[in-house]
């Protein structure tokens, strides 16, 4: 980490990158341009990984702080894809415990991806189990008063949306309709999605992300109740 530069924004050189390997996804183009995408998006990805560090460090110790292991791959896995393009066309960052393989989907992750059109941050819970869903529907419940109370201020306010596929069928509950958008998800959780604007090609993008992040403790702790055991 000691050889990374400290994290001044990405640069429009970023997108176009994004943009270019969009329109020329194969690996002669990625080779030619790989110096470009250690540089301006790799990189930078990593030293923002470092910068947000001790915040998240801060909300969880547990966390995995390592760069190479908290930023994305750009290789696509075409074993198991319909997409068979070789290279993702953005990159993301996840904040998480580090756990077994084939359980990450049961423990609440935080979230940054960055693309040509936008970015996307959050937290929450993706593809969980249903007895996790169920926990923490159960802790809701049991919590009612204050989940409302801080998720408007923590979430809604700071203009995160709910987010996750919801049951076809309705589950039946006894609570008003504030809470349905978090009690008919089969998984759930929060994000922002912002369209490319100055914001991102500054060094107070950290700043702004970390405020975003930090703001979500509450609920990350609130989902980490209902980690299995």
């Amino acid at each position: 980490m000691a050889d990374l530069a400290a994290f001044n924004g990405f640069t429009h050189a970023t997108i176009q990158f994004l943009q270019g390997l969009k329109e020329n996804n194969y690996k002669e183009w990625f080779e030619e341009h790989r110096d470009v995408y250690e540089r301006e998006l790799l990189n930078p990805f990593k030293s923002l990984v470092v910068s947000l560090s001790p915040a998240m460090h801060n909300i969880d110790p547990q966390f995995e702080l390592r760069p190479h292991r908290v930023v994305s791959r750009i290789y696509r896995d075409v074993r198991f894809s319909k997409n068979k393009d070789p290279y993702k066309t953005c990159l993301w960052m996840t904040f998480q415990i580090p756990v077994a393989a084939g359980d990450w989907q049961n423990y609440p992750g935080y979230f940054m991806e960055l693309s040509d059109e936008g970015y996307l941050c959050g937290m929450g819970l993706y593809m969980a189990k249903k007895k996790i869903m169920d926990d923490f529907k159960d802790n809701i419940k049991y919590n009612a008063a204050e989940f409302k109370e801080v998720t408007q201020k923590t979430v809604l306010d700071r203009g995160f949306s709910i987010m996750g596929e919801d049951y076809k069928r309705q589950i039946p509950n006894d609570l008003s309709e504030y809470y349905q958008p978090w009690m008919q998800k089969k998984s759930v959780w929060v994000a922002k999605q912002r369209p490319i604007g100055n914001e991102v090609f500054s060094a107070k993008f950290a700043e702004q992300i970390q405020e975003d992040f930090v703001a979500l403790e509450w609920l990350y702790n609130f989902f980490k109740e209902s980690q299995p055991e």
